[in-house]
């Protein structure tokens, strides 16, 4: 008796012509990954080793980093990466686990509303979050904000 095991580059469903989204998906993984150690490391040294440390951690702290465009585009693409990265990877899971489609396809939709939802937040709580708003009481602003 012969088995004969299937080539591992064999194809075991049909050709589908167009983007191929589980190769991007795969790619984008690596890439993200790569992209977010940088990030990471930038965030955390910028926060932890630079300065006094994490006792100089605080609300003006954040405020000052907030204010600079620089910091708010680095915020921001570590946010977006890290959700994305995470949203990929669970997909990934979903289609090892999911068994049932309309179960895989309901998680799925589940995590794409959730990514959307953090997303929409979270960048909108960095490009507008102002730790001097105006008219509101002195004693309750922060003493870097003009005026105090």
């Amino acid at each position: 008796m012969t088995v004969t095991i299937d080539s591992p580059r064999a194809s075991t469903t049909k050709h589908h012509k167009g983007i191929n989204l589980e190769k991007w998906g795969w790619v984008f993984m690596r890439a993200s990954g790569v992209l977010l150690v940088v990030l990471i490391f930038g965030h955390l040294f910028v926060n932890l080793m630079i300065g006094h440390g994490v006792k100089a951690l605080d609300f003006a702290f954040v405020g000052g980093k907030f204010s600079d465009p620089f910091w708010q585009v680095w915020d921001m693409l570590l946010l977006w990466f890290a959700l994305i990265h995470g949203a990929n990877g669970m997909r990934t899971v979903i289609n090892d686990y999911a068994h049932n489609r309309l179960v895989g396809v309901v998680l799925k939709s589940f995590i794409l509303l959730a990514t959307i939802v953090l997303l929409t937040l979270g960048t909108l709580v960095i490009y507008t979050f102002d730790p001097c708003p105006a008219g509101s009481p002195a004693d309750l602003l922060p003493s870097f904000c003009a005026g105090v």
